[in-house]
């Protein structure tokens, strides 16, 4: 096979992976009752994620200002194999007993973040993204400093205050949109929140970047 064909099927089979694994995160999330537990036990997605080198549109996307312009595009492949994950997830488990449960609680949620109004989905979803960013660079700072604990808590506390407050997170919202049954037309809030997600992600190395920080 060629080397840039095996280079795009392995960069969509690891963002595919990275979609299954924000699912189970909003799964445990939408049937654990205490939002705190809940909040934190979600962060065992990106902490997979992170660990494993899949591919997370939220985790790639702020790296856009610092790559070359095809970043561009696996980012956005990234995007779509995150999505396809995602529904995945979200059709194997409707074939469980939790699939009501499921169904119910991902339609609440996405009720209320489609009634939304444009500029507070964006807004929301910027909040993510830096958010979202920070989880990924703390990561990368901890691994060179090999600080274990900050690794972790690096990771989780970014996702558990993004869950807590309420912040729209385009891939984990896909999981709630496949999970509710209210794909397609659903799909036009999961674009703006990605643009969201992409502006926050990029706010701290653009800024960064800018003033030569």
């Amino acid at each position: 096979m060629n080397k840039k064909v095996k280079s795009w099927t392995d960069l969509a089979a690891n963002a595919f992976l990275s979609g299954l694994m924000i699912s189970v995160g909003g799964a445990v999330y939408l049937l654990c009752e205490n939002k705190i537990i809940g909040s934190f036990l979600f962060s065992f997605g990106l902490f997979t994620i992170v660990q494993r080198g899949f591919a997370l549109y939220t985790g790639k996307v702020g790296y856009i200002p610092e790559n070359p312009p095809v970043y561009i595009i696996s980012t956005l492949v990234t995007l779509i194999g995150n999505a396809a994950g995602t529904a995945f997830a979200a059709f194997l488990l409707q074939q469980t007993r939790f699939s009501q449960t499921l169904r119910e609680k991902a339609g609440i949620c996405m009720e209320t973040k489609t009634s939304d109004s444009i500029s507070s989905q964006l807004v929301l979803g910027a909040f993510c993204g830096m958010l979202m960013y920070l989880a990924v660079d703390n990561a990368r700072e901890s691994r060179k400093k090999n600080a274990d604990l900050s690794f972790v808590f690096g990771i989780c506390i970014p996702v558990m205050i993004f869950i807590i407050c309420g912040f729209n997170h385009s891939v984990a919202d896909a999981f709630y949109m496949f999970s509710a049954g209210t794909f397609p037309e659903d799909t036009g809030y999961i674009l703006i929140v990605a643009a969201g997600n992409a502006a926050g992600g990029m706010t701290i190395p653009f800024i960064r970047k800018v003033c030569r920080l």
